[in-house]
């Protein structure tokens, strides 16, 4: 007992616990803190979606002509294949509560088999196998690199028998090192909109603000969570 009242002094666990008690639709950490604080407490009282479920992480890249969902830069370090493919349903999942029909690309420094001896490529292809097995319907492809992956030029060229038919929107990296520096980079030096991280796969509304975050930031990621939260509520009603 004295260890619970002790957690519930840290605003990570006193906020993911109003979300089990249904005081709170939803909880958006930190931005003073790293993700893992809101992380953790999120998944010890809230727990995952179903038992097998896999949290990852996506950020949202919003440009003027496209945006573009980039998993997992946040929560797996070095996902096996069960939960690279649990990576790319959750992205997917994203990218269709935004009102798009996702197109998924397994990212990786091989294209379409070139190095397939190599076990990290292996992993790849058996985590692609694994999503058209839960969704036969989902447009995904690969192991491909990335800009084959937002070419539509190289693919009709180069890979016709690609089952992208133009470039991805959703971009599943092999690792969080190779996505966490990417997602980086482009918000450095390009002209787009960061929103995320967007967690995916805990039981309730949870997101992070990232640390220094700007008033903008907070605002985002705070309405991705109320939308979560009226998502989830639309459906018990039903």
């Amino acid at each position: 007992l004295e260890g619970a009242k002790a957690l519930m002094s840290d605003t990570a666990y006193f906020g993911a616990m109003l979300v089990r008690e249904g005081h709170a639709d939803g909880l958006v950490g930190g931005p003073s803190r790293s993700y893992r604080h809101t992380v953790r407490p999120a998944l010890q009282a809230l727990g995952t979606e179903k038992k097998d479920t896999r949290v990852s992480g996506v950020y949202v890249m919003l440009g003027k002509e496209k945006r573009l969902f980039i998993g997992d830069c946040t929560v797996n370090i070095e996902p096996d294949a069960e939960t690279l493919a649990e990576i790319a349903l959750n992205t997917a999942r994203v990218a269709e509560s935004f009102g798009e029909v996702p197109r998924v690309a397994m990212l990786s420094y091989s294209d379409f088999g070139e190095h397939r001896t190599d076990e990290r490529v292996q992993t790849v292809r058996r985590a692609m196998t694994i999503v058209r097995q839960r969704r036969p319907n989902l447009i995904i492809d690969g192991e491909m690199q990335a800009d084959t992956a937002v070419n539509t030029d190289k693919l009709a060229a180069a890979f016709p028998f690609a089952d992208l038919d133009k470039a991805a929107n959703v971009l599943i990296f092999p690792d969080l090192t190779s996505g966490n520096i990417c997602y980086k980079l482009m918000g450095e030096l390009t002209a787009v909109e960061t929103v995320g991280p967007l967690l995916v796969g805990i039981r309730s509304p949870i997101n992070v603000a990232p640390i220094n975050s700007s008033v903008a930031d907070i605002v985002n990621v705070a309405t991705y969570t109320v939308h979560q939260a009226m998502s989830r509520r639309r459906k018990s009603k039903s």
